[in-house]
Parts: structure tokens; sequence; C-alpha cells
């Protein structure tokens, strides 16, 4: 069977296209289009119509080109850059009417709950105790666990492009007492969460994103030409010296530097800040980098489970109003969303612990 997903993230509209007749998606054709969502929302995060026009065109030229390859109904989601908008409600109806294509919003413990089975899946089972660390544009996904699904998992807003408009602004590099209220600011949000990850102590960590990929290669990681299957680390050591680098430069001269892209480049020293402090807080010296992420779980689960009713039980959380958000509380607050990956995953927790750690 061929399958594809179509994911709005805060810079790109990514189409990924996979067979998964197996027990793996097997990638056929992937495709992106740049949006850079991040430089264009205001501070509260609102998204300006023009920018939903542009969202709307990306997702209808993604569901095209996901029919040549042979998928007709893509699972097609959006992450923080629109969970978060005071405007998602209009801008999700707006692109159901004019695509004809529903866009799905996971609460963010949903979506650190299906990056972590794909960075399980990836590891493999030797890797034992599993830390998972995601750093978005709008968010940051934490989760850890010893078996398929986490013990526990949760998103905070540490994207870096939001915390880019948060605490940067206009300055192009930003005053370093601006950098030390945003490591102030990490430590604070992650007070809760690296004293359970240092608790639990996991074997490995790994990293999946973006940010993480192009902050390993900064680092000395090997290119992405080398191919998915070539080992690459993230050490903690040498992202500090690699952060301190991109604080004394500007977002062009950044953008000079391997691995950090164009698009990405205002938003590489945010990122570096939240890398660097979340792995120090939580005591995690080196990071496998991982490529797979977000997409390949919610695949992965959908050949797991066999079909795709899990996913059409979500399809009206997305339509929430925005100060409700399904994932501000608690992983599982929405009806629509118990047992979604609870049911099956149950006896795979370890001791019985809930997504949230409770």
């Amino acid at each position: 069977m061929r399958m594809g997903v179509i994911d709005v993230g805060s810079n790109t509209v990514r189409l990924v296209v996979a067979d998964t007749d197996g027990a793996v998606p097997l990638p056929v054709h992937t495709a992106k289009r740049a949006l850079r969502l991040a430089e264009h929302v205001d501070r509260g995060g609102h998204v300006p119509d023009d920018q939903v026009d542009r969202i709307v065109d990306a997702v209808a030229a993604a569901r095209a080109e996901g029919r040549r390859w042979g998928v007709t109904e893509p699972f097609a989601f959006a992450t923080a850059i629109v969970r978060d908008a005071p405007n998602r409600t209009d801008v999700l109806r707006k692109v159901a009417a004019r695509t004809g294509l529903h866009l799905n919003v996971l609460p963010g413990e949903v979506e650190a709950e299906l990056t972590f089975l794909a960075a399980r899946r990836w590891m493999g089972w030797r890797a034992g105790p599993l830390a998972m660390l995601d750093i978005g544009g709008g968010s940051l996904e934490v989760a850890f666990g010893r078996s398929k699904l986490p013990d526990f998992a949760l998103s905070l807003p540490l994207g870096a492009g939001r915390l880019t408009r948060e605490f940067f602004g206009a300055q192009d590099p930003p005053a370093p007492r601006r950098i030390k209220a945003l490591r102030r600011h990490v430590r604070h949000q992650m007070r809760d969460a690296s004293a359970r990850v240092r608790w639990e102590a996991p074997r490995t960590a790994a990293a999946t994103s973006r940010t993480f990929q192009q902050l390993g290669r900064l680092c000395g990681a090997a290119p992405g030409r080398f191919g998915p299957f070539t080992p690459r680390r993230l050490a903690r050591a040498d992202l500090r010296v690699a952060l301190d680098e991109l604080a004394r430069r500007t977002s062009a001269e950044r953008a000079e530097l391997p691995g950090i892209s164009a698009a990405r480049a205002r938003q590489s020293l945010a990122g570096a800040v939240v890398a660097h402090t979340v792995m120090k807080l939580t005591g995690i010296d080196e990071l496998t980098i991982c490529p797979w992420g977000l997409r390949e779980g919610i695949l992965l689960r959908c050949i797991e489970d066999g079909g795709t009713e899990w996913w059409h039980r979500t399809a009206d959380v997305g339509l929430a109003e925005p100060g409700g958000d399904p994932g501000a509380q608690s992983a599982w607050p929405v009806p629509a969303l118990q047992g979604v990956l609870v049911e099956q995953g149950a006896g795979d927790r370890h001791n019985g612990a809930s997504v949230c750690g409770a």
C-alpha cells in the first residue's frame, strides 16, 4: 500500500510518499515547499491572511503531487505554528474549503508519542531506555520510555522560531543579555522534565528534527548526501563551542557555516541554546541524530495498527478553540483521542505509567 503525509510546519510544507506493505515505511518520494511562516506571524502567533493563502496553495500543490505518486488521501497535519495560532480555526476551515483536505492538529504530547515511536523503531531495542528530543519551530517535544511507547511525553513552547521572535526580536545578532534571558527561560520550562529524565537515566538519547540535524552537521556530523544509515552524533561539548560561534554571527553569516541553511539561519541560535541547555539539564553528553521523526511515526502507527481508524478519531480535534488546546494540560484530555495511542500501547508501558508520567 502507498501512503503519504503532508506536514505543515513553521518553515516548510513537506510531502512524504512511502510504500507501507512491509514492517517499515519505505520512502518513494519527498518534496517540500518553503513558507517560513515563523517569520510572518505576529508576536501573538496570529497567521496573517496572505500567509493563510500561501498555506492553502502549498497544501493544494502537495496533495496534487501526492496524487501523481499514487496517494489519494494523505495524512495531513499542522504543527505548533498553526496549533497555537489564535486564528487556528479559520486557517483549518479555509484549507478544508479550498483544498478538500482536512488538516489535523495533534496535541503536542501526541506528536511526542508518535515521534518517540519512530525513534524507537529506528534505534531498535538494543538502545534500551530511550530519551527523545525534538526541536521544532514552535515547540520542543520530550519523551522517555523503555518500550514501544514512552512512559512520559510532553510538549513545551520552546520552538526555535517562537523563541527567536520572543527573545531576539529584530536584533541580529542578539545582545548577550537576551541570550542569557533565553537560557533562564528554557531552564525554568524544563525544570520538571529534566528532573524526570535524569531520574530515569536513559541508556540512549536520540534527537530528531531539522534543527538537530543541522546542529549535528555544524558540529562535524556527516552531510545528508551520505545517506540515512550513516551514524551521526551531537556532543554537548562540541555544541557549546558552536553555540558561541553562532552567537557572534549575523543570520547571513550563520548561513555560511556547515549545515546551517539560509531559511533556518535566523532561528539556529535559539535552537542551539535550547539544545545545549536541555542536554545540560538532563545530563545528556551525546545525542544520536535520528533521521525518522513525526511523519514516519504516523506511517508506522498505521502499519502496526493495520488501519487508519486511530487517525480519523482525531479528525475533530483541530477545530477546537485555540484557548482550549487539547494538549495544553495533559496528553489525553480530549475524548476523541483517549485510547488512540493508549489502548494498544497500555501493555507496553513500563509499570503502567501514564503518558504524562503521572
